[in-house]
């Protein structure tokens, strides 16, 4: 998987379960005010990254993740993602 297509699989599943239009998904928007995240949503969001990429998130992985682009690092990061 290269990064576009890994931030393609990513927006896909923010936009289905956090219903968020996909305006509002861009790379330096801040990842918890533009799904209005809370900390259930967080629980919501280790579950999907745990379904969609085969590892388990922790609560200390998102405390340097602010916007979308940390997001997609992180992830690409862990998946090995072809850049």
């Amino acid at each position: 998987m290269n990064k576009s297509q890994l931030i393609e699989t990513v927006n896909a599943f923010l936009i289905d379960e956090f219903e968020v239009d996909e305006n509002e998904i861009v790379a330096e928007a801040n990842l918890q005010e533009a799904l209005d995240l809370d900390s259930l949503d967080y629980v919501d969001l280790v579950v999907i990254i745990e379904s969609n990429f085969g590892f388990k998130a922790t609560g200390e992985d998102f405390q340097s993740i602010v916007t979308f682009q940390d997001f997609y690092d992180f992830l690409c990061e862990k998946v090995n993602c072809d850049q």
